[in-house]
Formats: C-alpha cells, sequence, structure tokens
C-alpha cells in the first residue's frame, strides 16, 4: 500500500467512501420505504376494519356480516388478506380464513382502541394485524364485540424489494458520477504536486534556477525549502571554487620558486637530486589542478552544455595537424545537436585527453562515436592499437584507485578524462577489444535549450 501512488489511494479511498455512503444511503431509504409502506398498509387496514364493522347487521336474531368489504381478497382463501369479528360467542370471519381463524391475544381494549398485532396466519406467514374493540349498539344485539382485520406481511417486504431493484441501477449511476466527479477533483488537487515533479526536473537538468512562489499555499513552504537548499548549495560551491583558486595562487609561487631551484641543481651538475624536485613538483601541480578540475565541473553541472560533434571536429582538427594523429584514419560518427551537460572547456579537456592518448597508440585507425541513451550521452573512443596490458587495465579501472599512479604516457590524461566525468556525475570505463582499447564516457544528457557556458572560473594561473 505504501507504494501506491497518492492519485492511487485517494482513487481508491474515494470510491470505497462512495460505495460505502451510498450503500448507507441505501438501506436508509429502503427503511423509510418500509416504514412508509407500513404506514399505509396500517390506514388501508383502519379503512377495511371500519367497512367490516359498518357492514354488520342483525338478522334471525344472529349477527351477520350483511355488507362484506369490496375488496376480492376477502373472498379467496388464504389469499393473505383476511377478517375476523368474535361477539356474542360467535365467531364471524372471512371466506379467506376458511377454516382457519386470527390467532388474537387475550388483551383487553379500551371500547374504541385499535391494537396492532403480528400473528401468525394460516399458512404460517407473518400477519400485519388491526385490532378494534367495540360495544355494539341495541340494533346489533349490544354487548361487547372484537373486530381484526390482517394481511399478509410479506407483500410490505416484497413491496420494498421492488423498491431496492428499482434505486439500485440509479445508485449504480450516482456512484458512477461521484467516483469520476472525485476522480476530477482530485486531478485538479494535485496537479501542483505533478508540477512540482516537473520542476525539480528542470532543476536538475539546469532549464530551471528555482522553484519560485508561484503555488498553491501548501506546496509554498516546500518550494521554499528546496530554494533555500539550492542557494546554501550555491553559495558552498562558490566557497569551494574560490578556496580552490587560492589554493592554486598559493601554490604557484612555492611550485615555481622549487622548479627554479631544481634548474639550479641541474646547472650545478647534481641531476639526480634536480629530478627528484621536479618530479614532485610535476605531482603537486597534476594533484592541484585535478582538484580544480573537479570543482568547476561541480560548479557548472546543473547549467552547463557542451556541443559533442562541434567539440569532437575541433580536437580532431587539432590532433590531425600533429605527428600522431597525422597519419590516422579519423572515423567520425557523432549526430549533430547532441550535447552533454558539461562546461565546454571541461569536455573538450576530458575528450581531448582520451583523443590524445588514442593517438598515441592507435595503429592507423581512430573511431569516434556518440550516441544518447536515456537521460546520458554515451561517447566511445577506440583505436587499433595494442591496448592496455590486463593487469594495468584491472588497476586503471578499480574503485578508488588513481589513474595516474599507473605510470606510463596515458596515465594522467586518462586521470584527467575520470576526474571530470566522475565530477560531472558521469563516468568512463576501459575495456580491451581486439584490437585496440575502446575508452567509453558516459556523461549526463544536456537539456533542450540550455546555454553553452565556457571559461573556467578557477584556474591554475
Amino acid at each position: 500500500m505504501r507504494r501506491l501512488s497518492l492519485r492511487l489511494r485517494l482513487a481508491l479511498a474515494g470510491a470505497v467512501a462512495v460505495v460505502v455512503a451510498l450503500a448507507l444511503a441505501a438501506a436508509g431509504l429502503v427503511a423509510l420505504f418500509g416504514t412508509h409502506v407500513e404506514r399505509r398498509a396500517m390506514a388501508e387496514l383502519s379503512v377495511q376494519l371500519d367497512q367490516v364493522l359498518s357492514g354488520l347487521a342483525f338478522r334471525d336474531g344472529a349477527l351477520v356480516l350483511a355488507t362484506p368489504p369490496a375488496d376480492p381478497r376477502f373472498s379467496k382463501p388464504y389469499s393473505g388478506l383476511y377478517w375476523q369479528i368474535a361477539a356474542e360467542g360467535r365467531l364471524l370471519r372471512s371466506r379467506s380464513l376458511w377454516d382457519a381463524e386470527l390467532p388474537l391475544p387475550s388483551d383487553d381494549l379500551v371500547d374504541g382502541q385499535v391494537h396492532r398485532h403480528d400473528l401468525v396466519g394460516p399458512s404460517g406467514e407473518t400477519l400485519l394485524t388491526l385490532e378494534r374493540s367495540v360495544t355494539l349498539p341495541a340494533r346489533l344485539g349490544g354487548g361487547p364485540a372484537r373486530a381484526a382485520v390482517a394481511m399478509d406481511a410479506r407483500e410490505l417486504a416484497a413491496a420494498q424489494r421492488a423498491f431496492l431493484a428499482d434505486i439500485i441501477p440509479y445508485l449504480a449511476l450516482l456512484a458512477l458520477v461521484l467516483i469520476a466527479a472525485g476522480w476530477v477533483q482530485m486531478a485538479v488537487g494535485l496537479r501542483p504536486l505533478r508540477s512540482l515533479g516537473t520542476r525539480v526536473t528542470e532543476l536538475r537538468s539546469g532549464t530551471a534556477r528555482r522553484m519560485g512562489d508561484d503555488w498553491p499555499q501548501e506546496v509554498r513552504p516546500l518550494a521554499g525549502e528546496i530554494d533555500a537548499l539550492l542557494d546554501a548549495r550555491e553559495a558552498d560551491l562558490a566557497r569551494a571554487r574560490a578556496r580552490a583558486g587560492d589554493l592554486a595562487h598559493g601554490l604557484k609561487t612555492p611550485l615555481q620558486a622549487l622548479l627554479g631551484e631544481a634548474a639550479r641543481l641541474r646547472a650545478k651538475g647534481e641531476i639526480e637530486a634536480a629530478e627528484d624536485i621536479d618530479q614532485v613538483v610535476r605531482s603537486m601541480q597534476r594533484h592541484v589542478e585535478r582538484e580544480l578540475v573537479r570543482a568547476r565541473a561541480a560548479a557548472h553541472a546543473f547549467k552547463a552544455r557542451a556541443d559533442v560533434a562541434r567539440a569532437v571536429e575541433r580536437i580532431v582538427a587539432v590532433l590531425r595537424r600533429t605527428p600522431d594523429g597525422g597519419r590516422l584514419d579519423w572515423q567520425i560518427n557523432v549526430a549533430p545537436g547532441l550535447a552533454v551537460a558539461l562546461d565546454e572547456g571541461d569536455f573538450s579537456e576530458a575528450l581531448g585527453a582520451l583523443a590524445e592518448n588514442a593517438a598515441r597508440f592507435a595503429a592507423s585507425v581512430v573511431t569516434i562515436a556518440a550516441t544518447a541513451e536515456g537521460e546520458t550521452v554515451h561517447i566511445a573512443l577506440r583505436d587499433d592499437g595494442p591496448g592496455i596490458p590486463e593487469a594495468r587495465l584491472q588497476e586503471m579501472t578499480a574503485r578508488g584507485r588513481r589513474l595516474d599512479e599507473a605510470g606510463g604516457g596515458s596515465g594522467l590524461g586518462l586521470a584527467i578524462a575520470s576526474e571530470i566525468a566522475e565530477a560531472a556525475g558521469g563516468a568512463l570505463t576501459l575495456a580491451n577489444k581486439s584490437p585496440g582499447l575502446d575508452a567509453r564516457l558516459v556523461l549526463p544528457l544536456a537539456a533542450p535549450g540550455n546555454p553553452p557556458l565556457s571559461g573556467n572560473p578557477a584556474t591554475s594561473g
């Protein structure tokens, strides 16, 4: 249940609520209808009881019903409608009772008082009975008399069932209308949440900078918190970039001084000491440069854009003028308009490092292809060179290893490319093919309309 969407949860809850409410309404309506039908039946029995009493006559010294009620059911045996009069020790009853009688309780009634009973009829059915005690006038022989009329209560239950059957289609239609209305209301009410998700996606892709305040009152606090978080993140990135720049500038003079000292030692003939100092300085410069690359890439991750085809053409054009690149056949398969969410300078640096590495070791052909796969761009550079020994390849692709530790001419370029890709939320993978090395750069796809950004706000100089 927790994994169900809010829309589905609300739809199910609303549908259940509508069904339960209409079921309770149906039960209430049937109960009210039953009360109404019983009231009408009692009124009808009261009229028939008056007809029975008014039809009494005294003939040949005996009390008789000279004018029976007009309802023909009184003449049909066990029809469900009966009358009965007990007076002067005699029992008068309708033909519909046949040889049975109404089992009236022995209760005392005041003259003219009416009682209602639920009795058992001739066929075992429940009878709704209305009884009245009267004192007969002298012309009817005088004395007390108990008159009763009864009807089968199953007729009332049948009327209730018929009423329920009549209203069920209308209740079902009403349920569908209410559920549909609830769905529309829910869609309108949840629309800001969908817009909220869309805006967050735009923030990730860089097409929007802030959530803004054009939200319903219930959503506005969340949007404000997200904007505050973005402000804090940008402030942290700005401070990190500033510290990286300060670090670069702070180390520039000491490193240059060390290089000068190495040059003086080399001039004095202390070649080994000079080489050691030079190696340490170059290593420190690489570390500083790598951290600057990471700071730049992280700062531009949400708003940068680099055209892949344009960068590839520019890099290949430069490499073709070099001794390594001029001897190769460069095969390029990049769709125009494909862009990655990365600063143009950083992307050119990463791709250039991989292309330079491929040109250095390729025998005759270097292939560069780029395709969009979902929310990422896969850029594959493949050469037909000897590849990398499997032992070194494992070291270079191992998690947490610095690629420049492997030594050799390709280490630094691969390290820079890997650092830039990881800082942008991507990755660099290496695999030996037959022949050559396949270097695959995976970077986030830039959102349409993102303006290209260029320049390096944090540099080592």
